[in-house]
């Protein structure tokens, strides 16, 4: 017994030296013909299906409330601000840079220009007491990786002075430049900036809210956050899976007076760019979520920024995280799995080796069906993320390499060496008896 478990490490070991092989290959550049299929599948987790079909429709949100600022200037900003801060809203948030260290300078503030504009906006700012603005983590040292940053990018003084807080509204991407194509499935609730901490746009709105239910996200202490999702605005593209999640006012709205008082005193307001105008299908600052009706290649992005970070409050608020599991966790899983159909799989090719290729496909798919179904569905029972696919990669790679194992590399260690821990029938039925060989045996 002792010798089959070892046989069983040594073949298991095999296995993930394998996956660790196929990896290396496929960090060179010699599969450019797949290319095209790479780039439509890169953004793909299967757990999106619980957003697609699985999931409930929510109940809207009525303590979050989106207010669209356009590509107004800072006057009318301004102005929206003060409109609906004089309905004692608990805090106001502003996804958007002002002056000249902003990102949007050219649109809302160009070089700060505007004199009258800015001592408007600023103003506003002050006079509400409760505003959020935005900020954006930089590495302006070039040697810096990962998630090491230096520096932040802030709104003017004059803007940002009088705001009660700021949060980076910088969210998890696979983009490298801020042009390209974002798929954004989790956020950072706190990022370090040299030594200093600093708390996410989202983070700030739901503290200045709520402390007691922020905190206890801060308690998880977690780099990385999964973004449980729970809705959208209204989108003319069609492109988002769920109905209306949030109350959202457009540009209009606002000015003309077009809400009820109701619907802003005590609740939480985000200022943000929700197109030119609500169901304008503008691709500036927004995102592909778990919540696009495509999977895989996807067309159009389905949620702006400030919606995304509404959907971090809101979930703040809700207390309704999802659960990761830790990666030694899934890399024991993935070896104890592997461990275990390596052992099957000696007994399946000891006591039925005519059945062999038979029997271990059907095991392999049907292990890879399971897998997946438990993935999809625990997701959805219980919001916990079971992350299989270096289980998937190993049960897919398990059979074909076992034979290699038995067949290949036991045989030339018994001919170089003279001696294996164990010498199964396949392996018989490989090699011819030879008087040399029953001596051994």
């Amino acid at each position: 017994m002792r010798k089959f478990w070892l046989d069983c490490l040594l073949a298991t070991a095999c296995v993930f030296l394998a996956m660790w092989g196929l990896f290396g290959l496929t960090q060179l550049n010699i599969f450019n013909a797949f290319d095209s299929i790479g780039e439509a599948l890169t953004d793909v987790e299967l757990t999106d299906y619980v957003f697609l079909a699985l999931r409930e429709d929510p109940d809207v949100d009525q303590n979050i409330v989106l207010v669209n600022i356009g590509t107004m200037f800072c006057r009318s900003i301004a102005e929206e601000v003060r409109i609906i801060s004089q309905h004692k809203p608990k805090v106001i948030g502003i996804d958007s840079f002002f002056g000249c260290r902003g990102l949007r300078d050219t649109v809302n503030c160009p070089a700060l220009r505007d004199t009258l504009g800015n001592l408007m906006l600023s103003e506003a700012i002050r006079e509400a007491g409760n505003v959020v603005l935005v900020t954006k983590v930089l590495q302006k040292d070039s040697t810096l990786q990962g998630d090491m940053f230096d520096s932040l990018r802030r709104s003017d003084p004059i803007f940002s002075d009088n705001a009660l807080a700021e949060g980076f509204a910088s969210l998890e991407t696979n983009a490298e430049f801020q042009d390209d194509v974002k798929t954004c499935r989790t956020f950072n609730p706190t990022l370090k900036v040299n030594d200093d901490l600093h708390n996410a746009f989202a983070v700030e709105i739901a503290m200045v809210y709520d402390s007691a239910k922020t905190k206890k996200l801060l308690v998880r202490n977690n780099y990385s956050e999964v973004i449980n999702y729970r809705g959208n605005v209204f989108d003319v593209t069609g492109s988002t899976n769920y109905p209306q999640m949030f109350y959202t006012l457009d540009v209009g709205d606002v000015f003309s007076g077009n809400f009820l008082p109701e619907m802003i005193k005590d609740k939480i307001i985000i200022f943000g760019y929700l197109g030119d105008e609500l169901g304008d299908p503008a691709w500036e600052d927004k995102f592909y979520t778990p919540l696009n009706k495509k999977m895989a290649g996807k067309a159009n992005p389905d949620m702006f920024g400030a919606v995304v970070h509404a959907n971090i409050v809101s979930m703040i608020m809700n207390e309704d995280y999802v659960e990761q599991m830790p990666d030694w966790q899934q890399v024991a899983m993935a070896i104890i799995i592997c461990l275990l159909n390596v052992a099957l799989f000696s007994l399946i090719n000891t006591h039925l080796p005519l059945f062999y290729d038979g029997i271990t496909k059907i095991l392999q798919l049907l292990q890879l069906l399971l897998y997946t179904a438990l993935m999809v569905l625990i997701f959805h029972w219980y919001s916990f993320k079971l992350n299989v696919t270096l289980t998937l990669f190993a049960v897919g790679l398990v059979g074909d390499v076992f034979e290699v194992y038995m067949s290949v590399i036991k045989n030339l260690y018994f001919k170089i060496i003279g001696w294996f821990p164990i010498t199964p029938k396949r392996v018989d039925v490989l090699m011819p008896e030879t008087p040399e060989k029953q001596q051994i045996q």
